[in-house]
């Protein structure tokens, strides 16, 4: 079924604008205890399609199930360096995960081995190896007003001229 393309970006982004109130059931913490998480995106690789970022609190569904973040967050990109900010979070441990999903379908396009296709990061900006990034190694404290990250996305492509299917990262920070 083709949609209008005005219809796209609310049908795509709905899941992760959906997820960002936060999750759990609780009363709302004292303002005292909450403060912004600002999320700078560095390294873009175009501005087509949409960009996504989810706030987690703990391990379970990082990096890649913004369903189960405490908050998650989309914009279609424009000119300019992308900017995500989570208000009133209570003081806490959290990692951030980014998906640049250039074509608009709402998800990481993969190779058939599961090599990412798009642009992905997660902040603290660890090193990608093999399998995804670790909540361990993205976790950051919030203990203030403010905490104000830089990520920068990765993006995993075929290396050219390769006959052996090898891929290589290119890391643009």
């Amino acid at each position: 079924m083709q949609f209008p393309k005005p219809l796209l970006l609310p049908l795509i982004a709905a899941p992760l604008l959906i997820a960002s109130v936060p999750h759990k059931h609780s009363a709302p913490p004292a303002a005292s205890d909450t403060g912004s998480v600002r999320v700078r995106i560095s390294a873009l690789s175009s501005t087509d399609g949409i960009l996504g970022a989810a706030l987690y609190s703990s391990k379970k569904g990082f990096p890649d199930k913004p369903d189960r973040a405490y908050m998650s967050k989309a914009m279609k990109l424009e000119d300019g360096t992308p900017v995500f900010v989570f208000q009133n979070v209570p003081f806490g441990t959290y990692a951030v995960s980014i998906l640049h999903d250039e074509n608009g379908n709402g998800k990481m396009d993969k190779t058939f081995i599961g090599i990412p296709k798009e642009g992905f990061g997660v902040s603290n900006n660890p090193k990608i190896g093999y399998g995804p990034p670790s909540f361990k190694d993205a976790r950051f404290e919030l203990t203030g007003k403010e905490v104000e990250l830089t990520v920068a996305l990765n993006y995993l492509e075929k290396m050219a001229g390769s006959d052996n299917g090898s891929t290589q990262q290119k890391d643009h920070r």
